[in-house]
């Protein structure tokens, strides 16, 4: 476990997953909270690691930048699809994949029921049955119908927390962590990255890469430092971080 006092804000990078690491879940992804002092936290740290904190998420950016507003930060979206390593006022963004097929995108768009709702993020498209826990069998092979027959290799399904998502392959967390921290004002730095889900694992891989430090959430995973148990441990250890400002 990375402790609070052994963090150097010179030398390190912090990278946050959101959903289920820094903030709690909830039954859709327009109902997660941000707790009022997560913001004064982060950007806290921002400052004070010189622009080197970012977000890590699926969702795409617009969405990031509007769960924290009026607070926007570097971040990489869309599980790899966008890269924003600097705030800017001409918020320049890295695009690097195609829009889901429209034919998929109509068959998946299709699947909304009760308890299912359907997250159409652009480059991909996550299939929630947080509210239908029993559907999640039949949803599962219902979407992996749906991919079959598709250019071999065009897709990957991504299995979550009650769950499925659909994206391009050739790009993931991991794949834009790595570019991110080619860019300035990460380059030179070591990250700590802090994810709990599937998706999450592809940084976990690669963080010996970029000399970097992992720490999951509820549950431990090969090659992490150490674990958080909850989203609320997480925002306790930042608290923590940022403290560290006033005492020096």
């Amino acid at each position: 476990m990375q402790h609070a006092k052994s963090f150097e804000f010179a030398r390190h990078a912090i990278l946050l997953d959101i959903d289920g690491t820094l903030l709690d879940l909830a039954p859709t992804p327009a109902g997660v909270l941000v707790p009022s002092s997560l913001q004064g936290t982060l950007t806290t740290l921002w400052k004070w690691t010189s622009g080197a904190l970012a977000l890590v998420s699926g969702r795409p950016l617009k969405d990031i930048d509007g769960i924290f507003a009026p607070l926007e930060l570097p971040a990489i979206g869309g599980h790899g699809a966008e890269i924003r390593p600097r705030v800017t006022k001409g918020k320049v963004l890295r695009r690097r994949v195609p829009l889901l097929e429209e034919r998929l995108r109509r068959q998946l768009l299709a699947l909304a029921t009760r308890g299912v709702y359907i997250e159409d993020k652009g480059y991909s498209i996550a299939v929630h049955y947080r509210g239908a826990p029993q559907l999640g069998p039949d949803l599962r092979t219902a979407v992996a119908a749906m991919t079959t027959g598709l250019a071999t290799g065009a897709y990957e399904l991504l299995p979550g927390k009650f769950v499925i998502e659909v994206k391009p392959t050739g790009f993931n967390k991991g794949t834009a962590v790595l570019e991110l921290m080619e860019l300035p004002p990460f380059r030179g730095r070591k990250p700590i990255f802090i994810g709990d889900d599937i998706t999450d694992e592809a940084v976990f891989a690669i963080l010996s890469d970029v000399q970097g430090t992992g720490i999951s959430v509820g549950r431990l995973i090969p090659g992490v430092s150490g674990m958080f148990n909850t989203p609320s441990e997480v925002r306790l250890w930042l608290d923590r971080l940022a403290q560290k400002v006033a005492e020096q």
